[in-house]
C-alpha cells in the first residue's frame, strides 16, 4: 500500500523547507526542530493540568498531570514521550496527552525523563521506573486507583514502558494493569529487510536510528541484553497490551514481532497496523487524519482495559 497522501504531503513540506538531516545535527540543534504545537492536534480543555516534580534516583523528575474530571479515584496512564531518548519533553506531547486523558477518561501522567547524550542509558529508564513507582505508591495523592495504573509511550517512550513493565514484574511491583505501546523500539540489534526498505525517505531513517542509539547507548553495551532490547526478555506474566505499528516505519516488523511474542507468552495483546502511515504519525493529529483514528482506537482500548479492572 502506498504512503498515505497526507503523510506524503507532510514529508514533501519537510523536504521543501530544507535543512540538514537529523543525523548530521548535534542534539542541541535537533532539539530546536520541534513540531509546531498545532501539528500535534487541538489543545483540548481538561479539568486540571498541573506540573510537578517527583523524587528520582539521581535527582528530581518533572511530570505533567492531566486530569479529565474531578471524580476520584480515576485510572491512570504513566506516559513516556518519544524522541529516540535524545529529543522531546513535556511540551512535545502535551496535546496528545490531553487527547488521551479525555478519550480514555483517565489521569495521564507525562514523565520528563533525562535525555542522552548528557544522560545516557540507563538514565531514562531509571527516571521512568522511579516515576511509575512513586505514582503507584502515592495513588491517593494523585486521585488515582492504584489497581488501575497503566504504562505507555510512543517510540522510545514505548521502549521505556516495556522495560518498566518487565522490571515491575521481576522486582515485585508496582502491579500494572496495561501497556500502551505505540510503535515500540524493542530491538537495538535489528537490521532486517524492513529497516532497509524504509531506510530513507519516510521521516524516521536508518541513519537517524543509528544517531539516536549512538547517543543513548554506551559503545561497549551488549544490545541483546533485555535491559537494552526488551524484545529478548521473558515476556510471560506481563500486563495486557495494545501494540500500534505504522506500515511505512522501519520499526514496524520488530513491534509486530514483539506483539506476537507477547501473545505466545500468554499475554492478552491487541496488535493494530495503520496502513499508509509513517513514524511518528500518532503525534500529528493536527495534520494527519490517520492519527485521529489511531488516537480514538488507543483511547478506547485503554478505557476498556482499565475499566475492566475496576
Amino acid at each position: 500500500m502506498p504512503l498515505d497522501s497526507q503523510c506524503a504531503a507532510f514529508l514533501d513540506q519537510l523536504a521543501a523547507a530544507g535543512g540538514s538531516p537529523l543525523h548530521e545535527l548535534t542534539p542541541s540543534e535537533a532539539r530546536e526542530r520541534a513540531f509546531p504545537p498545532e501539528l500535534t492536534g487541538p489543545e483540548q480543555p481538561l479539568h486540571a493540568v498541573d506540573d510537578r516534580v517527583l523524587p528520582g534516583v539521581a535527582g528530581p523528575v518533572p511530570i505533567r498531570v492531566y486530569r479529565p474530571s474531578a471524580g476520584a479515584p480515576l485510572p491512570a496512564l504513566v506516559y513516556f514521550h518519544g524522541g529516540g531518548f535524545v529529543l522531546g519533553g513535556l511540551d512535545m506531547n502535551d496535546r496528545p496527552c490531553r487527547a488521551l486523558a479525555n478519550g480514555a477518561g483517565c489521569v495521564v501522567i507525562s514523565v520528563d525523563y533525562r535525555l542522552a547524550p548528557e544522560h545516557p542509558f540507563p538514565a531514562a529508564f531509571d527516571d521512568a521506573l522511579a516515576a511509575t513507582a512513586y505514582v503507584a505508591a502515592h495513588a491517593a495523592e494523585f486521585g488515582v486507583d492504584a489497581n488501575r495504573i497503566a504504562v505507555g509511550g510512543d517510540s522510545a517512550g514505548a521502549t521505556l514502558a516495556t522495560q518498566v513493565a518487565q522490571r515491575a514484574r521481576d522486582g515485585g511491583g508496582p502491579a500494572l494493569a496495561f501497556q500502551l505501546l505505540v510503535y515500540p523500539w524493542v530491538d537495538f540489534t535489528d537490521d532486517g529487510p524492513l529497516t532497509r526498505e524504509y531506510a530513507d525517505g519516510h521521516f524516521l531513517t536508518a541513519a537517524s536510528l543509528d544517531w539516536f542509539a549512538g547517543h543513548y547507548l554506551p559503545p561497549d553495551v551488549d544490545r541483546r541484553l533485555p535491559s537494552v532490547s526488551p524484545f529478548f526478555a521473558d515476556l510471560a506474566r506481563l500486563p495486557p497490551a495494545f501494540v500500534l505499528t505504522a506500515e511505512c516505519d522501519p520499526l514496524r516488523d520488530q513491534g509486530e514481532a514483539y506483539a506476537r511474542r507477547l501473545q505466545e507468552a500468554g499475554v492478552a495483546t491487541q496488535l493494530k497496523r495503520y496502513d499508509g502511515m509513517f513514524h511518528p504519525f500518532f503525534s500529528l493529529g493536527g495534520a494527519i487524519d490517520g492519527a485521529k483514528t489511531a488516537m480514538a482506537d488507543v483511547a478506547a482500548a485503554l478505557k476498556t482495559a482499565l475499566s475492566a479492572r475496576s
